[in-house]
């Protein structure tokens, strides 16, 4: 017994070395301590004749260890070598890569990749906070323009954004809310414009497209960053009153995601214009996918330049440069339109083949030719957070406040649908997604809002949210049926069905966005020390590199041991020993569970990069679910803050626990798939018997605490006000979405009288058929009163009017073949050309 003690008291005292940090010296002198008793213990009963041979073996390890305590030792037996290795072997990251990992900046991912996360930064984030300018303008300008909008009349009778759209959003500054005030812009705060976009897009995906584009990546934003002073003074305050209408052209036909491959080109040369010789750049592009191209007077265009003559004096491949050209400039093509999933927003191609503009047309000017690479991911490190983010949360939260009117009213076998465990399922997926991605988007606007430009955050969170919605979008068809499959001026779904697509795509494809960018540079860019030996390594200077390397090195090496034997001690105790906000009362124990699993993502994550090294971008299927199991821990992390931000709402609670339940369980999936599935067969019963050593824990939320969420929210009050804040809410009975918030109401009111008029039926008292007055029948019978039957009669109306669906003469919906084919033979015609 005394024997299994000193060993459980031995393998404590080593783990806690590894989980400290413990520097070399410390763990020599552990070893020599243990080799100590080892020996005292052998000593008392051993005669053999060979046991001093024996006894001076077992101080090797306590040997070799004090050696390595000396760090020149060290560094030319460990350090150097490996260092030298790595040079070798390790591929250069490219000036594109580089670019894209230094445009951005850490945030709490970087506590995830740590291990241990830092509540106090995670507070540190402030809650939801907007101006009394920018609170006016959401409640005011961005109300009337959602009330304006007939989504019908905008994607189907006119496939066009309406004249007097137009005209709203350029007059009260729509386009300029991220140009500064200096500049005739509104300079309203990231958070303040994730929420006004987020106001729209509940109302219209094409309207809020028009003005979300020129708010991010483009040429305003690209000015008020780079531009030369000329440039802000002269295009700023004209972008910011709609008097230029900006589109961005970056992709092409052979460069999509791989945008870098561009074969667009550009030459410095001289040239004339206005009759003048200048210096400029000659320039032929082709680019497509382009919104707001069609309508645009302002074209922003990415190429590659070069300098055969060295004129910039940059050398001859100056590299990817971003300039301004006005769409009427000689030379330019403003193609026609795409038809992205049907939408009604401008969206098309443009090219130009021999097209000269002045050298001061780069954005920036001169000295800005070659940065366009860096200047487009820093702009999309903080962008990318805000647009798709703010209007896929704004489309589930739609999602939510339709379908849980909707299946309270609509009923089936006798009883509202909400309440069948069939349409409760997936009703409970929308409450979660909604108040999950909501959480996210706040707090990740939040830290744009106050300077930083999170690149891994911004990938995740662009790829979660709208596969996110569109997993909520589907579950609002599947509950509304075939109301929702109708098409027509009364359907309020199918304008987000037909946009999810075009969100999954842009802005980086989910699928390379996943697979490519959120791990493999979270890996680098969050890592504590990745990067750092990464730079080392490919440092000229082999004597600086060495000792910038030996520094990171050092440190990674005690950082990994300190997270293999944490996750492996937090797993064993179930994170009782992970330490919870001060603040965090109830939900000590989900912060607890953040923690232990941000502890063996850290080993997991740690251990594949090691591993995997070069050939991670190869290994996609390891990288998507490394950025799944980083995506759950990020979006959990900002569930709870939410949760205390919003002052912790009775009621809220259960949703906060489904979520993490299902977060850890998720997590629990992604983590296991990679290690299920790693490349390096023998490394596997390592990472299991680190991250599952009493198996696979976590379990996925029950269906009792389910339907206690549905129960919360499906009530109208303001559980689920709260659940769906800052979207357009009408309450107008013409509006389609408007007569189903005034039904909702008025079926929950006429509750008590109906409980008595579906009784009587039952009961064979009353008969409700065709052809018969019900009502005036069960009147008659006592059953209900007079004023029962005036509200139930309202009740009926409305309700039957909710759940009716369009349809059409079929003149109506025949296709105008004249104009087919006239669209035919221009494409034809273009092709020939």
């Amino acid at each position: 017994m005394a024997t299994v003690v000193l060993l459980l008291l031995v393998v404590g005292a080593f783990l806690a070395l590894g989980m400290a940090r413990a520097p070399m010296w410390a763990w020599a002198v552990a070893v020599g301590l243990l080799t100590l008793l080892g020996q005292s213990g052998a000593l008392d009963g051993a005669e053999a004749a060979g046991h001093g041979i024996l006894s001076w073996f077992a101080w090797l390890p306590f040997v070799a260890l004090s050696l390595l305590s000396i760090p020149s030792l060290r560094r030319s037996l460990i350090v150097a070598p490996v260092f030298d290795k790595v040079r070798t072997i390790l591929p250069k990251v490219s000036d594109t890569e580089a670019q894209a990992l230094e445009a951005g900046t850490v945030g709490f991912d970087a506590e995830i990749f740590s291990g241990t996360p830092d509540w106090n930064k995670l507070q540190s984030i402030p809650p939801i906070q907007l101006s009394a300018e920018e609170q006016a303008f959401l409640d005011g300008p961005t109300h009337q323009l959602c009330a304006m909008i007939n989504d019908w009349q905008v994607r189907h009778s006119l496939r066009e954004i309406p004249e007097d759209i137009w005209d709203f959003v350029k007059k009260n500054g729509f386009l300029g809310m991220l140009i500064s005030k200096e500049h005739g812009g509104l300079g309203f705060s990231p958070q303040a414009q994730s929420l006004i976009l987020g106001k729209i897009a509940s109302r219209s995906p094409d309207i809020v497209t028009i003005v979300m584009v020129p708010n991010s990546l483009g040429p305003g934003e690209l000015i008020e960053k780079y531009g030369t002073d000329a440039q802000k003074h002269h295009y700023l305050p004209r972008l910011a009153k709609g008097e230029e209408v900006p589109c961005f052209s970056l992709t092409g036909p052979t460069s999509g995601s791989d945008a870098a491959t561009m074969r667009d080109i550009g030459y410095v040369t001289r040239g004339t214009y206005q009759g003048n010789e200048t210096l400029g750049v000659r320039l032929s592009w082709e680019k497509r996918y382009i919104t707001l191209g069609p309508k645009a007077t302002l074209v922003g265009l990415a190429f590659r330049l070069f300098d055969k003559d060295n004129l910039l004096g940059k050398g001859e491949d100056v590299g990817i440069t971003l300039a301004l050209i006005p769409a009427d400039h000689p030379g330019v093509n403003i193609g026609r339109r795409h038809l992205p999933s049907g939408a009604a927003f401008p969206n098309g191609p443009n090219w130009g083949s021999d097209v000269f503009i002045p050298i001061d047309w780069i954005i920036g000017g001169e000295k800005m030719a070659g940065n366009g690479w860096r200047m487009l991911m820093e702009c999309l490190s903080a962008g990318r957070a805000i647009s798709l983010p703010s209007s896929a949360t704004a489309g589930v939260k739609m999602m939510l406040r339709v379908t849980s009117a909707y299946a309270r009213v609509r009923k089936q076998f006798g009883l509202p649908v909400s309440r069948m465990e069939g349409v409760e399922e997936p009703l409970v997926r929308i409450i979660e997604t909604a108040y999950v991605n909501e959480a996210a988007r706040a707090m990740t606007a939040a830290m744009v809002s106050r300077g930083e430009r999170p690149s891994v955050i911004s990938a995740l969170m662009k790829y979660q949210t709208t596969e996110k919605m569109r997993r909520a979008v589907n579950d609002a068809m599947d509950i509304h049926g075939g109301r929702a499959i109708c098409d027509g001026p009364s359907n309020y779904l199918q304008s987000a069905y037909q946009m999810v697509p075009v969100g999954i795509t842009v802005e980086g494809a989910n699928i390379l966005t996943r697979t490519l960018i959120t791990f493999a540079q979270g890996a680098l860019r969050s890592h504590p020390y990745l990067y750092k030996e990464v730079q080392a390594a490919q440092n000229p200077d082999r004597a600086r590199g060495l000792d910038a390397f030996e520094d990171a090195f050092d440190n990674h090496i005690a950082f990994s041991l300190s997270n293999a034997t944490g996750a492996f001690v937090h797993n064993v105790t179930g994170g009782a020993l992970v330490s919870a906000p001060d603040h965090a009362q109830r939900m000590g124990h989900w912060y607890r569970q953040l923690a232990r699993a941000s502890r063996s993502y850290a080993f997991v994550a740690d251990l594949t990069v090691a591993l995997l090294g070069g050939g991670l971008k190869t290994k996609q299927k390891i990288t998507g679910r490394m950025a799944d199991a980083l995506s759950e821990l990020y979006m959990l992390a900002a569930t709870l803050k939410r949760y205390d931000d919003d002052g912790r709402p009775a009621g809220d609670d259960h949703i906060v626990t489904l979520a993490a339940k299902n977060a850890l369980h998720r997590f629990q999936e992604a983590i296991g798939g990679t290690i299920d599935n790693f490349p390096a067969h023998w490394a596997r019963p390592l990472m299991r018997a680190v991250v599952f050593p009493l198996g696979r824990r976590f379990k996925p939320a029950s269906d009792a605490l389910g339907h206690k969420v549905a129960k919360h929210v499906l009530q109208p009050g303001e559980a689920r006000d709260r659940l769906t804040r800052h979207i357009f809410i009408s309450k107008d009975v013409n509006d389609p979405t408007g007569i189903l918030e005034v039904t909702l109401e008025k079926v929950i009111a006429a509750e008590p009288a109906e409980k008595k008029l579906e009784k009587a039926i039952r009961d064979g008292i009353v008969r409700r058929y065709h052809g018969i007055d019900w009502f005036a029948d069960a009147e008659a019978k006592g059953v209900i009163t007079a004023a029962d039957v005036e509200q139930l009669r309202e009740v009926e109306s409305l309700v039957a009017r909710v759940i009716a669906v369009d349809h059409f003469d079929p003149a109506e919906l025949k296709p105008n073949y004249v104009t087919l084919g006239h669209n035919l033979r221009g494409n034809e015609a273009l092709a020939a050309e």
